[in-house]
């Protein structure tokens, strides 16, 4: 990510974390209407998973320009979804709900330029998140 990717990506999460309950309502709203099969990997009362949703993101978006700091984090994240029964196909549709509630959230501010800076975030982390689950998931036993 360039400098000015990274600059757009903190910019427009800093608005967004204002209506940080909001977004994540919409956020996983738009998730599971997208990706009903997911519904199953989330607990009932999803207060704490939201919450988790934007500390984690704020975390990650805040670390973008020193990715040493959080590819760690990332990595065990990663690890931990495997548990959960997260599959690689689902990075694709999460990055989906994510950029459609961005888009909701910010609005007017949401221009072509903050949404390939969002997507360039979003791709790398995916792929290095896809990437570091593999290991993990030739080790999870078949059910």
């Amino acid at each position: 990510m360039t400098p000015n990717q990274i600059e757009l990506v903190q910019n427009s999460f800093a608005k967004v974390a204002t209506i940080s309950d909001k977004a994540a309502e919409l956020f996983y709203g738009r998730l599971f209407e997208i990706a009903p099969q997911v519904r199953a990997l989330f607990p009932h009362d999803m207060t704490e998973q939201r919450r988790k949703l934007m500390a984690t993101l704020a975390v990650v978006v805040n670390g973008l320009g020193r990715l040493d700091t959080i590819l760690p984090a990332a990595s065990a994240l990663a690890k931990r979804h495997v548990q959960y029964g997260a599959e690689p196909a689902h990075y694709a549709v999460v990055g989906e709900a994510l950029l459609w509630t961005l888009e909701r959230g910010l609005g007017a501010a949401w221009t072509p330029e903050v949404a390939s800076a969002w997507t360039a975030a979003y791709t790398m982390l995916s792929e290095f998140m896809i990437g570091e689950s593999t290991p993990a998931r030739t080790q999870v036993p078949s059910t």
